[in-house]
């Protein structure tokens, strides 16, 4: 049957809720069954016209429902006991401009489900009244013209000034030093791709990873080393490494942050083997207990640290606000191929964001962000010490929005995903952040979205799920086998 999805980029339903969607209704109808093989991200996305990272997210949406399974060096396969085809589906018959347009996935929220999936801010906290206030300032300016205009492939100067003035009294912008304002730490980590990376060429990242980081150096054709950042030299052994890239502070998806020695460490390691050491700095400022830890970039005496930050986590993901603080002669190429890529970033949003932090109204809802964080945090710890069964264990970071739990008994976290639906919750399985381990026994839970009374409830609902897939897992083996006489 020939069958292709009919996608709006005019909905307010993102195109890749849309995808995810279609697939899920050609399941539902039977179109798709059990083992069928999905087209690789790559190959969909240009037979749709879509941007690669779109159809990444749609089938990460499904994967995260258990409709489908990814399986490392073979592809992602609908979910189902039936064995995957070696061949897979012919794709080339597969869409049909006049098929009837798919129904939408109910969001978890409304659905009644918990979801612990989404590593965001809260919509809750956005502070509308005080950025409509920024706005209208900026709206006023006399600069507003020169603002709307073509502007530098370095982003917005007086944002650049700000930002890089705020790094040198911080300590972590060097006199040899320069900056670019990018549209998010996603676009930035692609430009360092294309700048510093070769096909061939070996990168160590953290092992689990945040996907999209995994994802892009991937398809710039590294080969990948997932580390342990505390072990780091041993990832070196008999490799030219080109690049290590780190999440020191409340790491995605652990949530865990790298001690003042194993900084240091990490530091001299890389030094020595002469690679590029990538920072990704994007959750220090979520910090609600402890003391902070200088950063890599601070702490590197020759300066050469790249470190990447990040309005996103701190204020309003959509206005896609980034920046890239590294030597000189390396932001002068970034520049160059950001202008391969757009030319410039959105000047009126980079405006926007400068107001926004220049009044105070940063500072302001940077401590209420923190309070409420604060709170959400120590409910997700408690209610997990609470809850939890014997042998779960979690990580018991200080700040960010994750928090890594590891299973006993042989759980796999994919397949108990059906369970934890059927009581109301849903996380992200740990094989969605693997490296070079498959992390089959773990999954995240982001609490920032989430208030208290809805992160006790959810973890209670997990609880139950945990405990009974435990306790089938324990009768399974207990249960006598046949005698063959």
């Amino acid at each position: 049957m020939d069958i292709r999805p009919k996608l709006d980029p005019a909905s307010e339903t993102p195109l890749y809720r849309q995808l995810a969607s279609f697939i899920q209704n050609l399941v539902q109808t039977g179109r798709l069954t059990a083992g069928d093989r999905l087209p690789p991200t790559r190959d969909l996305a240009g037979q749709l016209g879509l941007n690669r990272t779109t159809v990444s997210a749609a089938y990460e949406v499904l994967e995260s429902e258990g409709l489908i399974t990814g399986q490392v060096g073979r592809g992602s396969f609908i979910a189902g006991h039936k064995p995957p085809s070696s061949s897979g589906m012919d794709w080339v018959h597969f869409f049909d401009a006049s098929a009837p347009p798919p129904p939408r996935i109910p969001s978890v929220t409304g659905s009644g489900v918990i979801s612990f999936a989404a590593s965001r801010p809260s919509e809750d906290l956005f502070p509308l009244a005080d950025l409509r206030s920024s706005a209208e300032a900026v709206l006023a300016s006399p600069e507003l013209g020169s603002i709307l205009q073509l502007g530098s492939p370095g982003g917005y100067e007086p944002l650049r000034r700000y930002l890089l003035d705020n790094a040198r009294e911080e300590g972590v912008a060097r006199p040899g030093d320069d900056i670019l304002i990018t549209n998010g730490c996603q676009q930035a980590l692609d430009l360092l791709s294309r700048v510093l990376i070769r096909s061939g060429d070996t990168v160590v990242i953290e092992d689990p990873v945040y996907p999209g980081l995994r994802n892009l150096f991937e398809e710039a054709g590294a080969n990948l080393i997932g580390a342990d950042p505390t072990r780091l030299s041993s990832s070196f052994h008999g490799r030219n490494v080109r690049a290590v890239i780190l999440t020191p502070t409340f790491q995605n998806p652990t949530g865990e942050t790298l001690s003042h020695d194993v900084r240091e460490a990490v530091i001299e390691t890389t030094r020595r083997a002469g690679a590029v050491l990538i920072e990704n700095d994007i959750y220090s400022q979520l910090r609600y207990s402890g003391q902070p830890i200088p950063a890599l970039k601070k702490l590197d005496p020759t300066g050469d640290t790249v470190i990447l930050r990040s309005f996103s986590k701190i204020a309003f993901p959509g206005l896609r606000v980034g920046w890239i603080i590294g030597p000189r002669p390396l932001i002068a190429r970034l520049m160059d191929a950001r202008q391969l890529a757009d030319l410039h970033g959105d000047q009126l949003s980079q405006a926007l964001v400068l107001e926004f932090a220049r009044s105070g109204r940063l500072a302001a809802h940077l401590a209420h962000t923190l309070e409420t964080g604060r709170e959400r945090l120590r409910s997700l710890l408690c209610t997990l010490e609470t809850y939890m069964p014997e042998g779960v264990t979690f990580s018991m970071p200080e700040g960010g929005m994750n928090v890594w739990v590891n299973l006993p008994g042989g759980v796999d976290t994919f397949d108990l995903l059906q369970q934890a639906h059927r009581e109301g919750v849903t996380y992200i399985p740990g094989r969605h952040f693997a490296v070079s381990r498959p992390h089959h026994h773990a999954l995240r839970l982001s609490f920032a979205g989430l208030k208290p009374e809805a992160i006790t409830a959810g973890v209670a609902r997990l609880a139950r799920a945990i405990a009974s897939e435990l306790e089938t897992l324990d009768r399974n083996q207990r249960e006598p086998v046949p005698a063959l006489v």
